[in-house]
């Protein structure tokens, strides 16, 4: 891994603190819900620009780990969220629905760098990645139709649009510069390749601008994030076990288990939260649940990491042994 890549949580974790600052002074809080979006577009930009197609096929190397993984973060992940929301979030649909959009979007940047500190394979956790990606794009709308329309009103035309404008204009301009770039002088080329390279400045950018714009209603509503705190809590235990156990059946590496893991416990809350932004605007609670989610789920990582190192160490010393 980068020097960047490997201070990558420490620095979320810097954004999240310099957004609740801002977030105390009204005029940068005005502001800030206006840069989540575009600097996320930049952010998916340079993701797509430099997301090899051939990745798709070179998951099926590991097929195994591959359908384990879309099962659980497709299939079982969505209804699961929904049963958490049910028991603990009935009250408060808004929150209900934060939590859903949260849960059935799989990290597509962090969790390499988590990956990468438990030590596990981090050339399948990038292969991995364009499916995450790709699907979470075609099933985000769905499952918003499906689960959120039995919760609060789901305007379908707006949806469609959130999802056009924060996800398929990077896409396609990602496209159009691949096809453009061979053409170009060498300064022109730099351009979008700069651009590209920048991707971690945007996701922090967003991070930070997410906790800004929201970062007074939440230190004024800490009972939100008691709220979110269990059904979040158990959904990473439950998921965390749940990994364990598929792992000793279909008796995964060590490596391939640590990529299984971290695919299947991080979340894509910046992504999430922009087509929440942009689908539900008035709705700000929508917003908060999937702000707070980082909030929770980077300690939670930080600690599986390391659960995940020492599980390696006993596995090691129980071979050495024999």
């Amino acid at each position: 891994m980068s020097q960047t890549e490997k201070l990558q949580s420490a620095l979320i974790l810097v954004a999240i603190v310099i957004g609740l600052l801002l977030g105390q002074i009204d005029w940068a809080a005005e502001k800030a819900s206006g840069l989540i979006v575009p600097a996320l577009m930049l952010m998916l930009f340079g993701i797509f620009l430099n997301l090899p197609l051939v990745r798709l096929g070179q998951a099926f190397q590991n097929y195994q780990v591959l359908v384990l993984s879309l099962g659980v973060n497709f299939l079982w992940t969505p209804v699961f969220a929904w049963g958490l929301g049910a028991i603990f979030l009935r009250s408060s649909p808004d929150l209900w629905v934060g939590l859903i959009m949260l849960m059935v979007t799989p990290c597509t940047d962090w969790y390499l760098v988590f990956t990468g500190i438990a030590q596990g394979n981090t050339a399948l956790a990038a292969a991995l990645l364009p499916w995450n990606l790709l699907l979470q794009m075609i099933l985000l709308p769905i499952y918003l139709l499906v689960f959120a329309g039995l919760l609060i009103q789901v305007d379908r035309a707006l949806l469609l649009q959130s999802g056009v404008l924060v996800l398929g204009v990077p896409i396609l301009l990602a496209f159009v510069t691949r096809r453009v770039m061979p053409h170009l002088g060498s300064g022109w080329r730099q351009i979008p390749l700069k651009l590209a390279t920048a991707q971690p400045l945007f996701l922090w950018g967003a991070i930070a601008a997410m906790f800004a714009s929201q970062g007074q209603i939440l230190l004024q509503r800490p009972d939100l994030l008691l709220k979110m705190l269990l059904p979040m809590l158990i959904f990473f235990g439950v998921n965390f076990y749940l990994g364990q156990a598929i792992g000793r059946v279909c008796r995964l590496s060590y490596e391939n288990l640590a990529c299984f893991t971290c695919t299947t416990l991080a979340r894509n809350s910046p992504i999430a939260l922009a087509i929440a932004t942009s689908a539900f605007p008035d709705r700000p609670l929508i917003s908060l649940a999937l702000v707070i989610g980082p909030l929770i789920e980077l300690p939670v990582l930080v600690l599986v990491s390391q659960r995940l190192l020492t599980m390696r160490s006993y596995r090691s010393a129980s071979g050495a042994n024999r």
